[in-house]
């Protein structure tokens, strides 16, 4: 795989993916940027919610869980010293799927986080878990 980006001055960039989609990229004014676009650590968030998604989506379906909603809350931890890279991840499940078994939805979880998810292993141990089934909390 590979991506293309490319500088538009300041500190603005667009990079294009090898499918062909776009993202904008920008840092925050605090930092010389205009705010234009997706800071590249919140687009690290979004692809690993994305990534985690569409495993869950297609697991739980394989299962013959209909989902009515999912949705993912990526929380990063940031290390204070520079490079501030991230040192945790939580992300929270929150699922709609009536009559879901709990278990099941935690073995769906499990298995994107420990055999699927190629976003979540290139960040190796460093990815929690937490789910909210049908507006409950879930103890996994």
């Amino acid at each position: 795989m590979q991506a293309k980006v490319t500088w538009f001055g300041k500190r603005k960039f667009t990079a294009v993916a090898e499918s062909g989609r776009t993202v904008v990229l920008d840092a925050k004014p605090e930092a010389g940027g205009e705010g234009d676009g997706v800071r590249p650590m919140e687009l690290l968030l979004m692809g690993l919610g994305g990534c985690t998604g569409i495993d869950m989506a297609m697991i739980l379906e394989r299962m013959r869980i209909p989902l009515e909603r999912l949705e993912m809350r990526v929380d990063g931890e940031r290390a204070a010293d520079y490079p501030q890279k991230y040192t945790g991840f939580t992300i929270t499940y929150e699922i709609d799927a009536p009559g879901a078994s709990p278990d099941k939805v935690l073995r769906a979880i499990a298995l994107s986080q420990d055999k699927y998810c190629s976003v979540a292993h290139s960040l190796t141990g460093s990815v929690q878990a937490a789910l909210i089934l049908n507006g409950e909390r879930v103890n996994p």
